[in-house]
């Protein structure tokens, strides 16, 4: 805006206030633009994957990485995927598995493993054959079997939330959507997926047993049991799109890798802490 030039020294007081008023609105406005800037970003750039949790203190609680990894079957199960159709199904960026990823695992180690922990048989599979996958993808990553356990427990309960069982086939008898997302306890994130996923076609939910956000499936959605499909609900599918997830981040060979990687799953401290408390559990 143009001054109004000085007519004498009478008004160049109340000129140099002028300025000054000026130049407190222009350092306020600059400063919500920041602010709008700033919070556009943390609600539409930053990466999500499982359920929006508050953020809370952290109590930096150490995680013990990855216990032993779980051993190999000698003979997994060879399936040729079907092929991919239905307005449903998600993009796989990744090439479709030939081996689904619940049949990595040696029977003896599941067995011995699930002796040891409250973790129904056909999660643990899951999990650690997701592992298993991704040392062979990305061994640069060294993703424990426990840390998708954990996240998975936390998550869903491993697929039994709300009193569902987990059936042979990797779906929970009953879907697991998590609550709406509008902006009142959770983020505020509009319905990314037409209800396709969460049956919400205003909101988004978080959906099945790793909780995933419609729009991060739609990205990272990938086929764990071979069928040529990505379906969040199957819990062979989410456990490999969260080990892929988590090795996008990088290295987890040590904490703070760990807890980046961890972090970039859920944006919050405490969620990251509780993480590494059940994974801790799980690896002694």
């Amino acid at each position: 805006m143009s001054e109004m030039p000085s007519t004498g020294e009478d008004v160049e007081p109340p000129r140099r206030v002028h300025a000054g008023i000026v130049a407190l609105q222009a350092i306020a406005l600059i400063g919500l633009l920041v602010w709008g800037i700033a919070a556009w970003a943390e609600s539409n750039l930053s990466p999500r994957a499982g359920t929006i949790y508050p953020v809370e203190a952290a109590n930096e609680t150490p995680v013990l990485i990855a216990g032993p990894g779980p051993t190999a079957s000698p003979d997994p199960v060879d399936l040729k995927p079907a092929s991919v159709s239905g307005s449903a199904v998600a993009f796989i960026p990744f090439a479709i598995i030939v081996h689904p990823i619940a049949t990595r695992a040696a029977s003896e180690w599941l067995d011995r493993i699930d002796a040891h922990i409250d973790v129904p048989r056909r999660a643990l599979a899951a999990y650690a054959g997701a592992a298993l996958a991704l040392t062979e993808e990305k061994p640069q990553c060294h993703l424990g079997w426990n840390t998708l356990a954990a996240i998975g427990h936390i998550e869903s309960d491993d697929g039994r939330h709300g009193g569902a069982v987990v059936s042979d086939n990797g779906y929970s008898s009953v879907p697991i959507i998590g609550p709406k997302l509008d902006g009142g306890a959770f983020a505020g994130i509009h319905d990314s997926d037409g209800g396709v996923w969460d049956g919400d076609t205003v909101w988004d939910h978080a959906v099945g047993p790793f909780q995933f956000i419609p729009q991060t499936w739609r990205t990272w959605g990938a086929d764990g049991n071979g069928d040529g499909q990505a379906d969040p609900n199957q819990l062979d599918d989410a456990a490999l799109t969260a080990a892929r997830y988590l090795c996008h981040a990088g290295d987890m060979s040590t904490v703070d890798g760990w807890r980046r990687a961890v972090l970039s799953y859920n944006h919050s401290e405490s969620y990251v802490d509780d993480v590494a408390k059940v994974a801790n559990s799980y690896r002694s």
